[in-house]
C-alpha cells in the first residue's frame, strides 16, 4: 500500500538568517522580495523532484541573500507610510463599512460594538491599524520568524486546530501569505484549513450581508492576473466552494485585496491545475484543492 507523503507545512524550506539593516531603498527592498521568492520557488522544485544536492545550494544562496529576516524587512518597508502603507487599514476601513467594527469607537471611552477576536498570519507589527482599534479585545498574531514580543513563532499549518467555537476567530488576515507557500496543493490546504478556525456560530446569523467571520485576503497582483494557471474567476470560484462570500474587492498597481464572509459549508469540489491562459513572462502560480 502506497504510504501517503506527508503535507509540506509552511516553514519547508525557509532558513533564517542574519539580521539586517532596518531601512533600505525602495529599490533594493523590491528587489529583495523579487529575489527571495524566485530563489524560494527553485527551492520548492529542487525538493519535489528530489534534488538535495541543488535544494542545499538553493538554501545556501537565500541564506547568503539575507534569507527570511531580510525578506521580512523589505516587507516592512511596504508598511511605512511613504511606501504604501499598512494593508489592515483597508481591512478597518472595510470592517468599519460593513458596520462590523464602530467608526468612531476611538472617540468615546467605550463602545456599544461587539467586541471581536483576529487572528493574523504572517504577522510583522504589533503597532498595525487593526491592532489599534478598539473593538479588537484579542488579537493573536503568529509568524514563521516572530519580529519581537506580541507575535508568537508559529507555523499557521502546525496550529492545533481549535476544539471549540471559543477557539476560534472572528476575523483572520492572511495578507502575503499564501503566495509563500511552496506548492499549490499546500496553497488548497491552508484555504481549507482557514475555514475551521473562524467561528461558525456567526457565520449562521440572520443578516445575510453580515462580513462575519470575515477573512482579509492579499495577495500579489501578479498571482491573479499573469498566472497560466489562475485568475480571478478561477479564485473566487474557489473561494466559493469552500464556503466564501466576496464583500469587497481593491485592486492595486501590484496587489489585490480581497474581504471574504464565509456564509456557507465547504463543497467537496476539487479544483485540478488547468492552464487557462498562456504568454510570455506569465508564472505558473496556482491553487489545487483536493
Amino acid at each position: 500500500m502506497a504510504v501517503k507523503k506527508r503535507q509540506k507545512i509552511l516553514s519547508h524550506g525557509r532558513p533564517p538568517t542574519s539580521k539586517p539593516k532596518e531601512r533600505m531603498t525602495s529599490e533594493r527592498s523590491r528587489a529583495i522580495i523579487r529575489t527571495h521568492h524566485r530563489l524560494q520557488k527553485e527551492h520548492a522544485a529542487a525538493l519535489k523532484r528530489g534534488d538535495v544536492i541543488a535544494a542545499a545550494e538553493i538554501a545556501h544562496a537565500i541564506e547568503k541573500s539575507g534569507g527570511i529576516k531580510t525578506y521580512q524587512a523589505a516587507s516592512k518597508q511596504g508598511q511605512a507610510k511613504d511606501r504604501g502603507g499598512d494593508s489592515s487599514k483597508l481591512l478597518v476601513d472595510w470592517l468599519q463599512q460593513s458596520q462590523v467594527i464602530d467608526l468612531k469607537a476611538r472617540e468615546r471611552a467605550s463602545s456599544a460594538s461587539p467586541t471581536l477576536t483576529c487572528l493574523e498570519v504572517g504577522a510583522l507589527s504589533t503597532n498595525n491599524e487593526i491592532s489599534k482599534h478598539p473593538n479588537i479585545i484579542n488579537m493573536t498574531r503568529i509568524d514563521l520568524n516572530s519580529q519581537g514580543p506580541g507575535i508568537e513563532k508559529q507555523d499557521f499549518m502546525e496550529r492545533p486546530l481549535p476544539a471549540t467555537d471559543d477557539e476560534r476567530f472572528d476575523i483572520i488576515s492572511l495578507s502575503l501569505v499564501l503566495n509563500y507557500v511552496p506548492d499549490a496543493v499546500g496553497r488548497g490546504e491552508m484555504l481549507k484549513r482557514i475555514t475551521k478556525f473562524l467561528r461558525t456560530s456567526i457565520a449562521k446569523a440572520e443578516d445575510s450581508t453580515s462580513a462575519l467571520p470575515t477573512l482579509f485576503f492579499v495577495l500579489p497582483l501578479p498571482c491573479v492576473k499573469n498566472s497560466r494557471y489562475m485568475n480571478e474567476k478561477l479564485l473566487l470560484r474557489i473561494m466559493s466552494n469552500l464556503g466564501f462570500t466576496l464583500r469587497h474587492s481593491k485592486t492595486t498597481s501590484k496587489l489585490c485585496y480581497y474581504l471574504f464572509a464565509l456564509t456557507g459549508e465547504s463543497a467537496s469540489t476539487r479544483t485540478e491545475k488547468k492552464k487557462i491562459r498562456d504568454g510570455p513572462g506569465m508564472n505558473n502560480f496556482s491553487i489545487i484543492v483536493e
